[in-house]
């Protein structure tokens, strides 16, 4: 039976009361992974809950629910997918997916499950940390982070655009005013074109919006996050095409 192992404690954080911190629960079931993570989110301010199973990381989520959990897509005894599943039976709690480079059908199928964003492997620490900051704004922007008195609220201000609006504060969506779900990176593509109306921003933009610079990711992850934006705007308006495609060149966001 694997035990649970909490890394990080209140003097780690600045002194703030256990209450304070914020739980980062992680579950993968490669060590080496699960050791190298927790280290850079220790750094950050973060109380890391380590988990090697998705069995085991099951009933602790449930029992006590961290702030945010990491999930491993490829786990023996119970995979991020089912553990994913069983934990929104219950639960809000936000997730980021760790998936394989090459596996989209992974991740469609995370995302539509339920899950806030996933990196794929071999990731940046960098690139991770930020999503969590990112998600952990949108859910409750007045959470305590370490020894900040609060997450900082991000400098670019609200995009109203015709029949979108965007919070970057919060990373909120509305299109004729019904709200649409966007990951963190979906978030940010779409945030770097609707900034410019009618100026076509190529891949390489859109993936430096995107992604931080040590991050690489190809055309076809860029196409794949458009692809799904395109989907969840048609499903509060089956008329969207807001986002067009000029091949051979990028994209561009035009609402008129």
């Amino acid at each position: 039976m694997e035990i649970e192992t909490k890394h990080g404690s209140d003097e780690m954080s600045g002194g703030s009361s256990r209450n304070e911190a914020i739980e980062i629960a992680l579950v993968d079931d490669d060590r080496n992974i699960l050791t190298t993570v927790s280290i850079a989110l220790q750094a950050e301010g973060f109380v890391t809950r380590l988990y090697s199973d998705g069995e085991t990381a099951l009933k602790a989520l449930l029992e006590n629910p961290p702030d945010l959990a990491v999930f491993d897509i490829k786990m023996p005894k119970m995979d991020g997918m089912e553990l994913l599943r069983r934990v929104r039976e219950h639960s809000p709690l936000p997730v980021i997916f760790l998936t394989s480079k090459d596996d989209e059908a992974d991740e469609e199928a995370g995302l539509e499950l339920g899950a806030d964003d996933y990196i794929a492997k071999p990731f940046s620490l960098r690139l991770l940390t930020a999503r969590i900051r990112a998600i952990l704004r949108r859910a409750e922007p007045d959470r305590r982070l370490g020894n900040e008195t609060a997450l900082p609220e991000p400098a670019n201000p609200s995009i109203d655009r015709g029949r979108l609006y965007m919070d970057p504060a919060r990373h909120h969506v509305t299109w004729n005013g019904k709200p649409v779900s966007l990951t963190v990176t979906e978030f940010l593509i779409l945030e770097a074109l609707a900034a410019r109306p009618g100026v076509i921003k190529s891949r390489n933009q859109l993936m430096d919006a995107a992604y931080p610079d040590d991050v690489f990711v190809d055309d076809r992850t860029v196409d794949s996050h458009i692809k799904r934006m395109r989907r969840k705007f048609r499903a509060v308006d089956p008329e969207f095409g807001a986002i067009d495609t000029l091949y051979g060149a990028g994209y561009s966001f035009t609402d008129g």
